[in-house]
């Protein structure tokens, strides 16, 4: 197993939660993925060292063997990872690994097994959507510039001027090549055609033997309300053209932006508020805002610091059910950092008027004391 840290992959911290790792792993895996970074051996080796990473610190038993005992306790409970393993070989691992998270569709790229035999490319795509806080929770209109690819007409998709194609020579035109090891043979898809059993005769100069250009395009989108990170949106027939002329889908994965006070968890919002020591035991009701306007929250004497009040269905509208989740409010105590003299005066004669209420530690600590002496006698 090659030597290299999974967490480092990831860029997170060691104690990262399960959201935190799946959130990391979705950026990864869309910035490194084949489909984004053709014929880039780096990124294909980039992105197999994230799903490998995601495999393991996804898994509650697997993370704490790997806490424990790292790659060297793995090894030894069987699991080998991707290392040393062909990338057509593993593809279909890859791609579980990436539907788990992204959901059916590989998030939008397609298994290269999956694809006719003589494409370079998915006709299905992905591209990320990065939308403020405010367009998630109300939905908005979004006007997007895109990069999209098209088979060579020159070579007709397959990367060969004329689109003359030639045996493999390695596997003979088989797309797999065979080892024996003793009595044993093995096979494994051939490095020099990824499978296809054919190879460019002669590259095709107009696409530099890639199969495909790329065209720009612009399209409106209507982002419904309440998605959040990690939702995807399919558009219908903007993905790429295949070499037959049909058109695959664009998936949007969105991202959202963190907003300055209101902090989202599903379809919750939470909001930390600000409120002087004096408005408790006053039980005065402060004005709060709210998604879509303002509520009021009415302080009991007993509020304490870091309470939380919620007010229901002042939330998100869940973007599949349409039902409304809840605001939740949570107080945070505020002392004076200094007090003047005439404030000073004030607070005492108060303290003093609350009598043996304001001394409540003195009866405490009388019996603390007796119990003390008792274990000297």
């Amino acid at each position: 197993m090659e030597e290299f840290d999974y967490y480092e992959i990831l860029e997170i911290s060691r104690d990262a939660n399960g959201d935190e790792i799946k959130k990391a792993y979705r950026k990864k895996a869309m910035k490194y993925h084949p489909d984004r970074n053709p014929d880039d051996s780096s990124a294909e080796d980039m992105f197999k060292k994230v799903n490998e990473a995601y495999q393991v610190l996804s898994d509650n038993d697997k993370k704490a063997l790997y806490d424990r005992y790292g790659k060297a306790g793995l090894e030894q409970s069987g699991y080998s990872g991707f290392s040393g393993r062909g990338f057509e070989d593993i593809f279909d691992d890859l791609g579980s690994i990436f539907d788990s998270v992204f959901g059916g569709g590989g998030g939008g790229f397609s298994s290269r097994k999956t694809q006719s035999s003589n494409e370079k490319y998915a006709k299905d795509m992905a591209i990320e959507l990065t939308l403020d806080f405010q367009e998630a929770i109300f939905g908005c209109k979004k006007e997007l510039t895109y990069e999209y690819k098209i088979p060579c007409e020159d070579c007709k998709g397959s990367g060969a001027k004329g689109g003359k194609l030639k045996h493999c020579s390695a596997c003979e035109g088989r797309g797999q090549i065979y080892m024996r090891q003793g009595f044993m043979t093995f096979a494994q898809t051939c490095p020099k055609c990824h499978g296809q059993g054919e190879t460019v005769a002669d590259p095709c100069t107009s696409c530099n033997a890639l199969g495909f250009k790329t065209k720009n395009e612009t399209i409106e989108v209507n982002i419904p309300e309440g998605v959040d990170s990690g939702n995807r949106i399919r558009v219908n027939k903007k993905g790429n053209i295949g070499i037959n002329g049909t058109r695959g889908d664009l998936y949007l994965v969105v991202e959202v932006k963190n907003d300055e006070h209101f902090i989202r968890h599903n379809d919750d919002i939470y909001l930390e508020v600000p409120v002087f020591f004096t408005h408790v035991p006053l039980e005065l009701t402060i004005k709060v805002p709210s998604l879509r306007g303002e509520v009021e929250l009415k302080l009991p004497n007993d509020a304490k610091d870091k309470q939380q009040f919620i007010f229901k269905s002042e939330g998100v509208n869940n973007v599949h059910t349409g039902k409304r989740g809840n605001l939740v409010v949570q107080v945070k105590i505020v002392y004076p950092k200094k007090i003047n003299k005439e404030q000073r005066e004030l607070l005492e004669k108060l303290h003093t008027s609350f009598g043996y209420d304001s001394t409540p530690h003195e009866g405490i600590f009388d019996t603390i004391y007796e119990k003390i002496k008792g274990w000297f006698n």
